[in-house]
C-alpha cells in the first residue's frame, strides 16, 4: 500500500464522517461551500503538519524530517484533498443533510 493511497483513503474517510455522522453532518451541511472546503483543508493540513512535527520531535517517526519529507507531505496533502473533495461530491445526501441544506422536511 503506497503513501498516496493511504492519504487518499484518509481524505475519503474524513469526508464520509462529515457526510454521515449524525449531528455533525447536519451542522456541516448548513455551512456554505467555501467554509466546508476550508475546514476540510485545515483538518488535512493539521494532520500533515502534526505528522511532520511528531516525526521531527522523534515522538512518532512516520515522515523523514527533511526537505524531502516535507515535499512528500505536500504531495500527500494534495492527494488527500483531491480524494476528500471528490468523495464529498459523489456521496449521496442523507435525510439530515437534505433537511439542513434546504431547511425543509425530507420527502420520499
Amino acid at each position: 500500500m503506497t503513501s498516496e493511497l493511504l492519504a487518499s483513503i484518509a481524505g475519503i474517510v474524513l469526508s464520509l464522517l462529515f457526510s454521515y455522522l449524525p449531528g455533525l453532518s447536519g451542522k456541516f451541511a448548513k455551512l456554505d461551500g467555501g467554509k466546508k472546503r476550508l475546514i476540510m483543508a485545515g483538518l488535512i493540513l493539521a494532520v500533515a503538519g502534526g505528522a511532520f512535527g511528531l516525526s521531527c520531535a522523534h515522538i512518532f517517526p512516520s515522515v523523514a524530517c527533511s526537505q524531502e519529507g516535507a515535499l512528500g507531505l505536500v504531495k500527500m496533502f494534495i492527494m488527500a484533498l483531491i480524494a476528500n473533495q471528490s468523495a464529498y461530491m459523489l456521496s449521496p445526501e442523507t435525510k439530515e443533510v437534505y433537511e439542513a441544506k434546504y431547511n425543509v422536511d425530507y420527502v420520499e
